[in-house]
């Protein structure tokens, strides 16, 4: 997998913890740059761990799926951007607070990672470096997290939808590039 196709799949990534991180800044009276620092490492970090994960477990399976593995990463980046193309759509308002407590940041990293965990069995199925390519998650993730706090705290919620459909866009654009280039259409 290139480099521009890892970036593309870490921006998708980590647009659900971008959206997090807006709502974060929002809803703070003043967003300090320790508390963008303190988003971006607990997002940035589980984005990055999740698919290291799911690349150790997809690994273990590996022998069994190697002749489905493009469907197999078709449907499960189409499934992961789809998900994030429908919430992006929702007029459901997610309840977060300015806090930066360990335990809510805890649960709001793990689930904004959950998807990479999926996207690190697809990584073993592809055999992706798995180093470089987390490494490459985590760090956007970090920056993009650090970014939404700031931009929540200017701007508001406002940016919170369109991030979540550009990122579930951008997944279901490389979950089809990647089935279209084994299936020998690209």
């Amino acid at each position: 997998m290139t480099l521009p196709n890892l970036f593309l799949i870490a921006v998708g990534l980590s647009m659900d913890a971008f959206a997090v991180s807006v709502c974060k800044g929002l809803a703070m009276e003043k967003a300090p740059l320790k508390n963008a620092a303190t988003a971006g490492a607990w997002f940035g970090g589980f984005q990055a761990l999740m698919p290291l994960f799911g690349y150790l477990l997809g690994s273990r399976f590996e022998e069994y799926i190697t002749h489905i593995d493009h469907w197999i990463a078709f449907i499960l980046l189409a499934l992961i951007g789809g998900n994030m193309v429908r919430e992006s759509f929702s007029k459901e308002e997610e309840k977060t607070s300015g806090t930066m407590y360990f335990q809510e940041m805890f649960l709001l990293a793990v689930a904004t990672s959950i998807d990479a965990l999926a996207v690190g069995i697809t990584f073993a199925f592809l055999r992706v470096d798995i180093l470089p390519a987390v490494s490459l998650i985590g760090i956007t993730t970090f920056v993009l997290s650090a970014v939404g706090v700031k931009v929540g705290n200017v701007f508001g919620s406002r940016y919170k939808s369109k991030a979540e459909l550009a990122g579930g866009i951008l997944l279901i654009v490389m979950g089809t590039k990647i089935l279209l280039e084994h299936l020998g259409v690209l």
